[in-house]
């Protein structure tokens, strides 16, 4: 089960995303199923079978999207977090090849589109929770353990 906390910025994504359905893009799509209706014959009409069924799909993005933000808790941040790797926290790991990853950890919700973002849920992140600078992090993957130094934290303030 996914953690139900977001970071202020993704919240008002959520939010953002959640009004451009429902003020822009529901009523124009709606606009399209009634000219399509208007045509007659629904059952041949492609036009209105394939909007009707986006009509579908924005709905069910909407609820989702709705309740969601009733479940969430936005977490700002707090000066105490400074010096460790907390949830909102942009961190630079390295491994013993030299290999490097930069990312922030955050909520469930806003991973998605995003290659520089892990979900407070994901092995990554759990292992690196309260660690420091230059602290040692054992984080278990599906090819075994890796070993991974924590090279900077830092926050959107």
């Amino acid at each position: 089960m996914a953690t139900n906390i977001i970071t202020r910025k993704g919240h008002e994504a959520l939010k953002g995303e959640l009004d451009h359905l429902w003020r822009v893009y529901r009523p124009e799509i709606t606009q399209k199923v009634a000219w399509a209706a208007s045509l007659g014959d629904r059952s041949e009409n492609a036009d209105y079978q394939y909007n009707k069924k986006l009509l579908r799909e924005i709905d069910r993005r909407v609820r989702y999207l709705r309740k969601r933000l009733e479940d969430v808790k936005v977490v700002d941040y707090s000066p105490e977090q400074e010096g460790k790797v907390f949830f909102g926290a942009w961190v630079e790991v390295e491994n013993d090849e030299g290999e490097t990853k930069k990312f922030r950890i955050v909520g469930y919700d806003e991973i998605y589109g995003r290659n520089d973002y892990i979900s407070i849920d994901s092995p990554m992140a759990r292992a690196l929770l309260k660690k420091e600078r230059d602290d040692e992090v054992r984080v278990q993957t599906p090819s075994g353990e890796a070993t991974w130094y924590v090279n900077s934290i830092s926050y959107e303030g």
